[in-house]
């Protein structure tokens, strides 16, 4: 655009992300809010028929530029960023052509006049457009506040020097004193690896920049906080970047800002949002849109466990009980139907760096690091390499989900559970999930099966509920299997289905232990909770340690029979779920992710964001961030037990239980 389309767009109110048609800047305005951020040193292009007379090397000019602080305010719905070197003209300066910098001479020969106006006219350009901007936000707000980003060279000193430094000389100290103090504790409060952070006032630079300068003079109601982030994220002496750290930046950049704003938009403006999230962009970028669709035609068909579930259950069934429990089960799976090498190049070749907003960036990136792990397993099945797999994607028990097991293990029954009740078959069980489809209000498909490893469990790309042929269930496993599949599996599996963004149907990283500890909370929020259950849980836990310490098939059944007095076709099941493909440690997961999910609940944490898909609650910060900015609807269906728990007798006997688990 040009310097005066630019302006039209903002005095219009109009989002825009462009470069100005002179390419020395680009602007982005994804939503009018009442902050800027600026990263006017950030480039390094210099107009070609000026190489020729510059005297410094690339590396000179990088040395004294700030790479990356763009990087640092990508994720803000309005930002200015310099595109062209502080060598070819300076916007930090009133008088923008340098002859000397840093005592150094800039030039081989003297530019020409034309030559410098051009320069000038792009340096004017920048704060025609600024002024453009400040002037809209203020009258829109009534007040604003700009993160003036820049970097420098801390080696340079002879002493400790901060990580951050704000500048603060030429700004209105008494009449914004608060949020510079504020500014400088939510700097304080980054963490990253391996460095200590120290955030000071005027330590390092001062503020005497002409961005602020310039702002500060012309606009009484706008506050500028010039910010300094030492090149700790890069190589000084090489120009070397370090992609962690530049991410870490940047991640709590965009919360350390927004929790200043917030202050300052809620004392000094007429802002009317309440909720710190709407400060950010509301729309969903075509780059992630792309990113979305794409992954979703990769990954709508992938079903890690119907590859891991083995399809002659009953057959090695039948065998290690007709050799008194000493022949190890073969067990044979479905054909893969893809190219596992060809599906992980695919998901690799996604350009998730296109996606500007950090938060969303790291989501996508968790999802595909986790499903290529996944793909890693199907891969590898049947060999031990599966189960190395397994371990890197869904780990295994540590000493604390060890004695929570163990803990539940030594408990005893509860008066009155151990009685036998009436079974039914699975015409009884399709009949209570169908109740169960239409308490909710949404269509699903139930299938009976002969080859299944569980009496029930939902496919969630085919939005269906399989039954196991000839299995049997109480009325309580009838009911908690209906609150677990359907008021969970299948509400979550719908939740994800009726949003625009189909990540939360892919799944994000480690689901299962939201997933499932989910589950299991609603069975017990339901009323429909026993000792059995948790005991089931536990058992799993021990099941797989035992497994990870080495035990084989025959000998993991033998302790679960022996020392824990299990039912053998419980312990059979039990090791088929363990041992399947090679070592599978899902199924501690179960009773992590109750407890987890318990303590949360506990807490008087909301659940619902957690139900809009396949979710982890390690993200349940970004869920919540992407439902306040409406990039994901709000769940439409909600488990009905989390809605309104039920009490029962064996609650207060529960809850002294529970309370029990780390």
């Amino acid at each position: 655009m040009s310097i005066e389309e630019i302006i039209r767009a903002i005095q219009a109110r109009k989002p825009i992300n462009v470069t100005a048609n002179d390419g020395s800047f680009s602007i982005k305005i994804d939503r009018y809010v009442p902050y800027v951020c600026t990263a006017i040193h950030d480039g390094s292009n210099l107009r070609q028929n000026l190489h020729s007379k510059m005297a410094l090397d690339d590396y000179e000019r990088w040395y004294e530029e700030d790479p990356h602080t763009a990087d640092f305010i990508a994720s803000m719905p309005i930002t200015m960023v310099g595109n062209d070197s502080r060598f070819e003209y300076e916007l930090n300066r009133k008088e923008p052509v340098y002859d000397v910098a840093w005592g150094k001479e800039v030039w081989t020969k003297k530019l020409t006049k034309k030559e410098k106006s051009v320069s000038e006219q792009k340096h004017a350009n920048y704060y025609k457009v600024t002024h453009a901007l400040i002037q809209k936000l203020e009258g829109i707000f009534g007040a604003v506040i700009v993160y003036d980003m820049h970097s420098y060279n801390y080696k340079r000193w002879d002493r400790e020097v901060p990580v951050f430094n704000v500048g603060t000389e030429r700004i209105d100290n008494k009449r914004f004193s608060k949020y510079i103090k504020h500014w400088r504790e939510e700097l304080l409060k980054i963490e990253l690896p391996e460095i200590e952070v120290e955030a000071n006032i005027n330590d390092v630079f001062f503020g005497r920049g002409y961005n602020l300068e310039y702002i500060t003079k012309n606009f009484k109601n706008t506050l500028v906080l010039a910010t300094e982030v030492s090149k700790i994220y890069c190589n000084e002496e090489t120009g070397e970047s370090y992609p962690e750290i530049i991410k870490a930046i940047q991640r709590r950049m965009k919360r350390a800002i927004l929790n200043n704003v917030q202050l300052f938009v809620n004392e000094e403006t007429n802002w009317a949002h309440t909720k710190q999230n709407m400060l950010l962009n509301n729309l969903i970028t075509k780059n992630v849109h792309q990113i979305d669709a794409q992954l979703n035609v990769l990954l709508k068909n992938f079903e890690l466990l119907s590859y891991v579930n083995p399809i002659n259950v009953d057959e090695q069934k039948e065998r290690f009980f007709k050799s008194n429990y000493t022949v190890t089960p073969k067990f044979k799976y479905r054909p893969i139907k893809f190219n596992p090498y060809e599906l992980k190049k695919q998901l690799h070749l996604l350009e998730t760096d296109q996606i500007e907003d950090i938060t969303i960036r790291h989501l996508y990136e968790s999802v595909i690091t986790g499903c290529i792990d996944q793909i890693n397993m199907v891969a590898a099945r049947g060999t031990e390499k599966f189960y190395f797999n397994s371990l890197r994607y869904f780990g295994r028990p540590d000493a604390k989900d060890i004695r929570n097991a163990k803990y539940i293990l030594l408990l005893p029954e509860i008066k009155g559970e151990a009685k036998k009740t009436k079974q039914f078959g699975v015409e009884k069980a399709i009949e209570t999930f169908k109740q169960a489809f239409e308490d909710y209000g949404f269509k699903g498909r139930i299938k009976v099966v002969k080859k299944a490893v569980s009496s029930a469990m939902v496919i969630n790309s085919k939005k269906m509920v399989l039954i196991k042929e000839g299995a049997t269930f109480s009325k309580n496993e009838m009911q908690y299997l209906s609150e677990h599949e359907i008021g969970v599996h299948m509400l979550t599996t719908m939740n994800a289905a009726n949003n625009k963004l189909k990540i939360f149907s892919v799944g994000l990283p480690v689901n299962t232990r939201t997933g499932e500890g989910m589950a299991v909370l609603s069975e017990y929020l339901s009323g429909n909770f026993t000792m059995k259950r948790l005991r089931e849980l536990a058992l799993r836990v021990v099941a797989i340690d035992t497994m990870c310490n080495g035990a084989d098939f025959k000998s993991c059944f033998s302790m679960l029979t022996e020392k824990y007095k299990a039912d053998v076709h419980f312990a059979f099941i039990l090791c088929v779920r363990v041992y399947r493909g090679g070592g599978f440690t899902k199924d501690y997961l179960y009773l992590n992710g109750f407890s987890k999910l318990f303590k949360f609940w506990q807490q008087g944490n909301d659940l619902s964001p957690l139900l809009v898909g396949k979710t982890s609650i390690e993200f349940y910060n970004t869920i919540v961030e992407m439902i306040d900015r409406e990039i994901v609807e709000k769940p439409m269906y909600i488990t009905k037990s989390f809605a309104n728990p039920k009490t029962r007798l064996n609650d207060q006997l529960f809850d002294y239980i529970l309370s029990g688990l780390e």
